[in-house]
């Protein structure tokens, strides 16, 4: 992957003459990783430099996270940009609302599957479990590397049985195992539909999709913008479907004040 800023003379034409659709990943990329979700706040100046783009004629933003939608609300806590949490199970902004139809029987499983979690998995040092609802996570970020291996293990063992295949999907993040509905959804899939949804809108037709991600479930996205608009992979280099890398969460506050800079006459 290329450095972003490296090839900022041949993007910088490429965002100054579309109207954009930009989508930022929370964690990791706008706030620093953090041991709990509840300590990963977002920085002072980044949320200024959002609420700059979120009134920029040209620009549209969206928030893209794993987290349930009503935490990521509250962590960004800017009304007029789009918001879409639990990997695109749940979206809401200016006059958009979305939730896929899920089967109450995933409901009812996933209550269950929640409980043997918290059972098996009690008393293991650092580990959470999260019901998101309508995605159960195992966050383990905190927990001590020896015991890693036994919490992905135990997590395959009541999530794996061939049984479940059918209604239950599994995925994996940065140090969290979630449990997702059984449907073809993802971060890729909610970001095409929210171009679809700009464009049939008739907000403007040369619309450039915009995302930065960090996280292994942001390479949906990735790869659904391939030759679409422009991807940026949050972090140190590894393989990733993105065009781009930004090395942390100040180098995404930078490109964010050079957007601000090309797009909006107020200055950050």
């Amino acid at each position: 992957m290329t450095s972003l800023f490296r090839a900022w003379s041949r993007i910088r034409p490429l965002l100054e003459k579309n109207h954009l659709l930009i989508c930022l990943d929370y964690d990791g990329t706008l706030s620093p990783i953090a041991p709990t979700p509840q300590q990963a706040t977002l920085p002072k100046k980044t949320r200024h430099l959002l609420r700059a783009l979120a009134e920029t004629p040209s620009v549209r933003l969206a928030i893209i996270s794993g987290r349930a939608l009503a935490d990521v609300k509250a962590m960004v806590g800017i009304p007029a940009i789009v918001y879409s949490g639990n990997h695109g199970f749940e979206v809401e902004g200016p006059g958009i609302r979305f939730r896929p139809r899920i089967p109450s029987s995933y409901r009812r499983l996933l209550a269950r599957l929640e409980k043997e979690l918290k059972k098996q998995l009690e008393g293991m040092k650092g580990v959470i479990v999260e019901n998101k609802r309508p995605v159960l996570a195992v966050h383990y970020r905190m927990s001590p590397s020896k015991n890693i291996p036994k919490i992905q293990k135990i997590f395959r063992k009541i999530t794996g049985h061939s049984a479940l295949k059918k209604y239950i999907r599994t995925i994996k993040g940065k140090m969290v195992l979630e449990v997702q509905p059984p449907l073809d959804w993802n971060k890729g899939k909610i970001i095409l539909w929210l171009l679809a949804k700009h464009k049939s809108a008739a907000w403007d037709k040369n619309t450039l999709p915009v995302y930065v991600g960090d996280d292994i479930t942001d390479e949906d996205a990735f790869g659904a913008l391939k030759n679409k608009g422009i991807t940026v992979f949050v972090g140190r280099p590894r393989t990733s479907s993105a065009q781009y890398c930004l090395s942390g969460t100040d180098e995404v506050q930078t490109f964010l004040k050079r957007i601000v800079s090309l797009k909006s006459s107020k200055k950050p």
